[in-house]
């Protein structure tokens, strides 16, 4: 079970967007995940008439490490750590390091 998935509102901890808040946009890999302006990277876009595509230069957000970034907790209003519980009936859920509380996404 991933502990940081597609939706997820989280908070950068470390480099240079440290701080930012954003939802979690989609995930690359394993180890890699796009969050919604964070990131950014200004791309130069060739023009294609076919695709009315217009051509210069656009803000990207770019891939950025699981491991700079940590899931915000609505209850404290900070970054939190996410652990994997089993329940009675046998399904995993996402919880909450500091207080035990499940994730709701």
């Amino acid at each position: 079970m991933e502990k940081i998935i597609k939706g997820d509102e989280v908070v950068v901890i470390t480099g240079k967007d440290k701080g930012k808040r954003g939802t979690v946009l989609r995930r690359v890999d394993a180890e890699h995940l796009v969050v919604e302006g964070v990131n950014r990277a200004k791309k130069h876009v060739k023009p294609n008439p076919v695709k009315g595509v217009q051509g210069g230069i656009v803000d990207k957000d770019m891939p950025i490490h699981i491991s700079n970034v940590a899931l915000f907790n609505p209850a404290t209003k900070k970054a939190d750590r996410v652990g994997i519980k089993s329940l009675e009936d046998g399904r995993k859920v996402r919880v909450f390091r500091s207080n035990g509380e499940l994730v709701n996404a």
